[in-house]
């Protein structure tokens, strides 16, 4: 009896024992199956090829984007390089005008032989100035009896006159300069306005204009 009990007790603690095993075993299977899955594919020798040519062609297409933007300012330093020297250089016209205007309003150089001599000296080296700039593409700006262009002009003043549309240039006070398609710097201009009395009248006109109705 005691013999049959310890056979029992021992085919039990074996089958308890495969159990074990089995469930140790299943849990590394697992554990491996799982390894394998966090573990990258490997890419196939196509996928790889792929790849390196979209690294290519984008490494070609920045190349060719820098040397776009390369040539760009290349061009711009060639073309506008000298704005701030040319910018400067405008103050030989303006220094020459104001002295053009010093020696006319001079009482004891007015109708002297040595002020027209002078102011036609003055005038020559005004006009080789404006040649030079002109041949680098340093124009004059035209404004006088043309509409106010807040990209070229700016207006200073505002001068009466009933024989030009409100907004329109009357008086140059500095010569405005280009630069090709570049602004050296705006003319500054006076622009004409209306009087008040024509104001009133135009006011009037329009009232009874108005009342006829």
């Amino acid at each position: 009896m005691e013999k049959e009990e310890n056979k029992k007790a021992n085919e039990g603690s074996s089958i308890e024992e495969d159990n074990k095993s089995e469930e140790i075993q299943s849990r590394k299977n697992i554990d491996e199956k799982n390894n394998l899955d966090d573990k990258p594919l490997e890419k196939t020798p196509e996928q790889k090829i792929i790849d390196l040519e979209d690294k290519l062609a984008r490494t070609f297409a920045e190349m060719e984007n820098q040397r776009r933007r390369f040539e760009k300012e290349k061009e711009e330093a060639y073309e506008y390089g000298g704005f701030t020297f040319a910018k400067e250089a405008l103050n030989l016209i303006d220094n020459l005008e104001r002295s053009k205007q010093i020696l006319k309003s001079d009482d004891n150089l007015k109708n002297t032989d040595a002020l027209n001599k002078t102011l036609e000296h003055l005038e020559i080296i005004n006009k080789d100035l404006i040649s030079i700039f002109s041949k680098n593409n340093i124009n004059q700006i035209d404004c006088l009896n043309k509409k106010l262009d807040p990209n070229l002009h700016q207006a200073m003043m505002e001068i009466e006159d009933d024989q030009k549309e409100p907004g329109t240039i009357v008086q140059e006070i500095q010569k405005g300069f280009t630069i090709k398609d570049r602004l050296l710097r705006p003319s500054l201009v006076g622009v004409s306005k209306k009087t008040e009395n024509q104001d009133k009248k135009d006011e009037q006109n329009v009232e009874n204009l108005e009342n006829k109705k």
